[in-house]
């Protein structure tokens, strides 16, 4: 006859458990393990003792608001001879007597949240589960220790913005491990509107990375439900701050956490993009952001950006765009709704632009099926295939209200990018969204789309010929110019209106007032001749233009009088911003004071004012964001300088990520990498 055993109290064993479950950088106070591995507690009987095959201990799992066995919230199980990783199981692995070291293992496949496990009559625990992908039968599992460093547990990274031609390493504390996170990570998925309809359900769909990425990718927007963060594009931050001022997830999740579920003002791609991944590490999803250069924004699936241009080729407002750059998120899983060979990097996008299935959301869709023109495949296949596919073409609107074709060679989808695995180095992942231009694969590809205007295409050379070239020296206060140049490919003389333009740019494609402009009615060119004209671009005339973006739009724009064809070229400069010095003052080592002295030139021609330092960084100050504010305008030339204190809590290389504000230079990002000793 089986004896159950008397429980009197137990240890939970956290610092052993999370440390062996790579959770410990949540703190070790609480029980925090990953699915389909075994963690153990230690049971301490008030009578009696352990013997094995008379023993028994009956065991109930449960998470969610309504537990039930068939949606997979509810597990009930006893005492095998073995641990089985398969599901739920429990044996215990120490000899007879009054202390029971038990060892329990949750279902590979069970779903994640908080749960409370009772043992017998007289034990109850409560712990976390997070996903698994350090084990085999998960379906987020990843199977490269490297990877899964940077990927689930890396809490900081780089996001790339600027322009396709000059990538701009932006540093990100990601921070899924500080304080009170993961609760706000849990959080999201208890507020999100599946959750408050039908709790049961939601619930049980935790258990899939699918399901889970795809509530994220509509709960970090705050467009239909009580989301994270609120987008703005245009017309100032009222209200709230700049999304370039944020240096990190950590306090965008904690405001949004202590202001009652409020949306955290303002956010714009990359913001979104990184508290997805922020809190797609926390829950134990490998994930990165990415970075798509040249992106299409194709508001009526036809996977064409229609854009048109007025006579001086300024462009003329319209639904479809094209941003400078794109983030998103990729996160690791499996995907048995589809065919085997779609698992790995699915592609989500958590910036609210068009709604999928009645919701601000988008994907996961796998990215070999984006690579393929599998557009029928879930999620929002057609979208992500026009953000890095889609065709451009130019029209021009004439004064008499005429409508004209303009040749232009705009690619969209460059130098799709992420942070390299264990590096600062940018990677270049575009050949996993698509085959090499002109291939046949990218036929096969389009043909597969239905991408009927990049199928019908043929690059007819044109005789006119127009581009834009730069100097490498292009930064935020100099004066420099820019070069239009015109080459004559045909056989006769050739006579054309030449109009160059520049304007301030935001990085999704809105204008804002004119840099600098020529308007040339006589430019005379022989056969294979080749003109430069320059436009200067200064300062004094741009500076109060740009945005935060630091971006220009160059346009010239080529009219043939002898045919009248038009040929457009455009490019995007971004302007450097000077660089911050960081220097770290004493030995970094855990829980000793260390100071940062932090520096940047001035390079305007004007002083600065109201200048103000602000850093953070995972495990280095605290989950919370250090500021300095100087006490005197800062001149033309002159250096901000000042020293910051902070005390590493945790050894490893952590990321300190610098900001400098200021009237004239605003959010300026820098980082150190440290390496912090034990």
């Amino acid at each position: 006859m089986s004896q159950d055993l008397d429980i009197d109290r137990w240890n939970l064993e956290c610092e052993f458990n999370n440390t062996d479950h790579r959770t410990d950088l949540n703190g070790v106070d609480r029980l925090i393990v990953r699915r389909g591995q075994p963690f153990t507690v230690s049971l301490y009987l008030r009578s009696g003792s352990y013997q094995p095959g008379v023993t028994s201990l009956h065991c109930i799992a449960e998470t969610g608001p309504q537990p039930s066995e068939q949606y997979g919230t509810r597990a009930t199980f006893g005492l095998s001879a073995n641990i089985d990783t398969s599901r739920w199981s429990a044996t215990v692995t120490s000899p007879p007597g009054n202390m029971v070291a038990l060892s329990i293992c949750s279902a590979p496949d069970a779903p994640i949240g908080r749960y409370t496990l009772t043992l017998g009559q007289s034990g109850r625990i409560e712990f976390i589960l997070l996903f698994n992908p350090w084990c085999p039968g998960d379906a987020v599992y990843m199977d490269n220790e490297q990877s899964l460093a940077e990927y689930v547990l890396s809490q900081d990274g780089i996001i790339f913005r600027g322009n396709y031609k000059h990538p701009i390493a932006t540093p990100w504390n990601f921070g899924q491990f500080e304080n009170g996170i993961l609760d706000t990570c849990l959080k999201i998925l208890d507020m999100n509107p599946k959750c408050l309809a039908n709790p049961g359900k939601d619930c049980s769909g935790r258990r899939n990375p699918i399901y889970v990425s795809r509530v994220l990718s509509a709960m970090v927007n705050c467009n239909d439900d009580k989301g994270v963060v609120l987008g703005k594009w245009s017309d100032g931050y009222e209200g709230g701050v700049s999304p370039m001022f944020w240096r990190g997830s950590v306090e965008i999740l904690q405001n949004w956490d202590t202001q009652a579920c409020r949306p955290v003002r303002y956010g714009q791609c990359w913001v979104f993009a990184a508290v997805a991944c922020s809190v797609s590490r926390a829950l134990g999803i490998p994930c990165r952001v990415v970075t798509n250069y040249l992106s299409a924004h194709d508001t009526n699936s036809n996977l064409v950006i229609e854009r048109y241009i007025d006579e001086d080729g300024q462009l003329i407002k319209s639904g479809d765009m094209i941003w400078n750059y794109h983030c998103w998120v990729e996160s690791w899983m499996t995907r048995p709704d589809l065919k085997s060979d779609f698992n790995g990097w699915q592609a989500s996008d958590p910036t609210p632009q068009e709604k999928s299935e009645g919701v601000y959301c988008c994907g996961p869709i796998p990215l070999k099926a984006i690579k393929e023109g599998e557009l029928t495949f879930k999620y929002d296949a057609p979208f992500v295939f026009a953000e890095v596919n889609a065709d451009v073409i130019t029209y021009m609107k004439k004064k008499d209200g005429s409508i004209s074709n303009v040749t232009t060679a705009t690619m969209v989808g460059q130098k799709i990018s992420t942070k390299s695995v264990g590096s600062d180095a940018r990677e270049d992942i575009t050949h996993l969204y698509k085959y090499p231009e002109g291939s046949d694969e990218e036929r096969e590809a389009f043909k597969k789309a239905d991408h009927q205007n990049k199928l019908l295409q043929q690059q007819q050379d044109q005789g006119l010929h127009i581009t834009i070239k730069v100097t490498s020296e292009m930064r935020k206060g100099c004066n420099f110019d820019v070069f239009a140049v015109v080459t004559n490919k045909t056989q006769s003389n050739k006579k054309c209106r030449l109009v160059f333009g520049s304007s301030a740019v935001s990085y999704n494609g809105f204008l804002g007032g004119n840099c600098g402009f020529k308007d040339l009615l006589n430019v005379e060119l022989s056969p294979g001749g080749e003109r430069r004209v320059p436009l200067r671009l200064n300062y004094s005339k741009y500076g109060g233009l740009l945005t935060d973006d630091n971006l220009i739009r160059l346009a010239a724009l080529l009219l043939d009088y002898s045919t009248n064809e038009a040929a457009l070229a455009v490019r995007n400069i971004v302007l450097d911003n000077p660089e911050i010095k960081v220097r770290i003052l004493g030995e970094p080592k855990e829980n000793r004071k260390l100071a940062a002295e932090i520096t940047l030139k001035n390079p305007l021609p004007e002083p600065l004012e109201n200048c103000c330092f602000s850093m953070e960084g995972a495990n280095l100050t605290g989950g919370r964001v250090i500021s300095e504010r100087l006490g005197s305008a800062v001149g033309p030339g002159e250096d901000a300088k000042v020293k910051i204190y902070f005390t590493p809590n945790h050894s490893g290389l952590r990321k300190l990520v610098v900001d400098f504000d200021s009237n004239k230079l605003c959010h300026v990002k820098g980082y150190r990498n440290v390496i912090i000793g034990k």
